[in-house]
């Protein structure tokens, strides 16, 4: 085995140049290690954001419900759709949770109503025009 002189390994003072690449080596790993630290705290920050935010704003007038329309199997729902007085039902027709609503008015004016179920009201009012 080779034997280390420790006193051969004792560090020898650098010369001037050596030392000027040193100081400027620790000063660029001081700067990388700044720059790393900062990104790596914006990453965290832009996580907790992203898991803290409200998903949810304010919801335009006309808006339904996207999910999957579910009814509880012991109660069925218990809705009412008020349309104008006089007005004649002629067809309706089913879609998810909007049901169409067409008819005549007690005027003759022929109109279709979308009632949202999930919502519980009308969220459109048609007139039809026109032969």
């Amino acid at each position: 085995m080779a034997h280390i002189d420790d006193e051969n390994q004792e560090d020898k003072p650098l010369d001037p140049v050596m030392e000027g690449v040193r100081r400027k080596m620790v000063k660029l790993q001081l700067i990388s290690g700044g720059i790393m630290a900062v990104l790596f705290l914006a990453v965290l920050v832009s996580i907790f954001y992203k898991l803290t935010r409200d998903e949810g704003g304010a919801e335009p007038v006309a808006a339904t419900s996207s999910s999957t329309f579910a009814v509880p199997s012991d109660q069925p729902l218990s809705l009412t759709a008020n349309l104008p007085a006089g007005f004649r039902v002629a067809q309706t027709s089913l879609s998810g949770s909007q049901m169409l609503i067409y008819g005549e008015t007690a005027a003759g004016e022929r109109k279709a109503f979308v009632f949202d179920l999930a919502l519980g009201r009308i969220i459109a009012d048609v007139t039809l025009a026109g032969d």
